[in-house]
C-alpha cells in the first residue's frame, strides 16, 4: 500500500498549493490514500467546512487535526457531524466532540488513522497520548490491519518517544504542529515507519506560514499580535509510505516541491 502524507496545511496559499501538488503526485507516486493535518487550514488556524471541503475535493481522503481544532465555533460544528474523515487528537478530554481515529478501506486492507496531541505547551486537558494510544490498539487489533498516527506535538522528544514506545506495533508514527520538516525519517527496527515532524505546506518565505513580520514583532513585543497569512511560493512537505500486507513500513520518504 502506497499512502502520501501532508504536513500542516497553512491557510489559502496551502490550499490552492494542494489542489495544484496533488494531481502530479498521482501520476508520480500513484498513492492508495492521501492523508493531511489540516488543523491551520482555514485562515491559518482551524477548519471550516468550506475549507475541509476543498480539501476532500483535491484528492485527500482524511483529514488529522491538533490544539486548534476545538478554538472556534466552527470547528465545533463540523465535529459534530457523522461519518466524515476527519480526526480530532484522542487524547482531548472525555466527551470531547468529533473522533480520535478513522477507518478506511482501501481494497482488502483496513486502514486505521490515529490522532494524537503531546502533552507540553497546549492547555487543552488532553491525556496521556503514550496510555491512549495503548488502548486504541487494545480496540481496534481484531479491525485494523495498518495503524497511522499522527502525533501533533510540540517536544521533540515526546515524539521521539512514542515512535520508539509504538515500533512494531502500529504502521507510522508522523509528527506534525512544528511546521519544520526534520531530516530523522527512518524505519524503526520493528517496522515502523517514524519522523519527527513532517513539516507544513504553506508560504516559504514566512514563520511557519504566517507573516514573518507580523511574527517578528509578536516577539519584541512579548504580546499576541494578530498574524497573518502571506502570499507568495509554497513550500510542499509530504512523505510517502510503502507498507506491506502485514501492517509493516517497507519505505518513508521526504518529498518536498516548491510551487509559485
Amino acid at each position: 500500500m502506497k499512502i502520501i502524507f501532508f504536513g500542516d496545511i497553512v491557510g489559502r496559499p496551502g490550499r490552492e498549493a494542494i489542489k495544484k501538488i496533488i494531481p502530479q503526485w498521482q501520476k508520480k507516486y500513484q498513492p492508495d490514500l492521501i492523508i493531511a493535518n489540516g488543523e491551520n487550514v482555514a485562515h491559518g488556524s482551524g477548519i471550516t467546512e468550506k475549507t475541509l471541503e476543498e480539501l476532500f475535493q483535491a484528492g485527500i481522503d482524511v483529514v488529522t487535526s491538533g490544539d486548534h481544532i476545538l478554538k472556534k465555533k466552527q470547528n465545533q460544528d463540523l465535529l459534530k457531524k457523522k461519518g466524515i474523515a476527519l480526526v480530532r487528537p484522542a487524547n482531548l478530554p472525555k466527551g470531547s466532540l468529533g473522533q480520535g481515529s478513522y477507518l478506511i478501506e482501501i481494497r482488502t486492507k483496513k486502514v486505521l488513522i490515529v490522532n494524537l496531541i503531546g502533552q507540553f505547551s497546549f492547555e487543552l486537558g488532553q491525556t496521556n497520548p503514550f496510555k491512549k494510544i495503548d488502548q486504541i490498539i487494545k480496540e481496534n487489533k481484531s479491525k485494523a490491519d495498518t495503524i497511522i498516527v499522527d502525533f501533533h506535538a510540540e517536544a521533540t522528544a515526546e515524539k521521539v518517544c512514542l515512535g520508539w514506545y509504538l515500533d512494531g506495533r502500529v504502521s507510522a508514527v508522523l509528527g506534525t504542529h512544528t511546521h519544520i520538516p526534520t531530516a530523522d525519517e527512518k524505519i524503526l527496527p520493528q517496522k515502523t515507519a517514524y519522523i519527527t515532524d513532517i513539516g507544513m505546506v504553506g508560504v516559504k518565505d514566512s514563520s511557519l506560514g504566517r507573516d514573518k513580520d507580523d511574527a517578528i514583532m509578536r516577539n519584541i513585543l512579548e504580546e499576541k499580535v494578530n498574524m497573518g497569512v502571506p502570499e507568495g511560493p509554497v513550500e510542499i512537505n509530504a512523505v510517502q509510505l510503502i507498507i506491506d500486507k502485514n501492517g509493516k513500513a517497507k519505505k518513508i520518504k521526504r518529498i518536498q516541491e516548491i510551487i509559485a
